[in-house]
């Protein structure tokens, strides 16, 4: 009976010690590699990453972003993102902090 309380008492530290430990896995910082994902940059991006970063943007509106970029060159700015079909103000302005040029 003793061994089985012993047993219970080291697994009950076990467990508290790992659930310790992943509590201070999930309040690290994220790395680059998980910032770079709340950001794209619209001049280079594939359409499943400007899908994947720019809320309110699936995947046609995002090859629409591509097929301009083919069609005028570069964005020269973040606004001229709203000469796409599709994409307005509001779009915009709920994104302008994850574009980049």
């Amino acid at each position: 009976m003793k061994f089985f309380a012993s047993l219970a008492i080291v697994l009950t530290c076990l467990f508290s010690q790992n659930l310790v430990a992943q509590d201070k896995v999930e309040r690290t910082p994220k790395s680059q590699s998980q910032q770079k994902l709340s950001q794209v940059n619209i001049n280079t991006a594939s359409s499943s990453q400007l899908a994947a970063v720019l809320k309110g943007v699936g995947l046609k509106k995002a090859q629409a972003i591509i097929d301009y970029r083919q069609k005028f060159g570069p964005f020269k700015s973040i606004d001229e993102l709203t000469a796409v079909k599709g994409i307005g103000a509001k779009t915009l302005e709920k994104n302008r902090a994850k574009i980049s040029i």
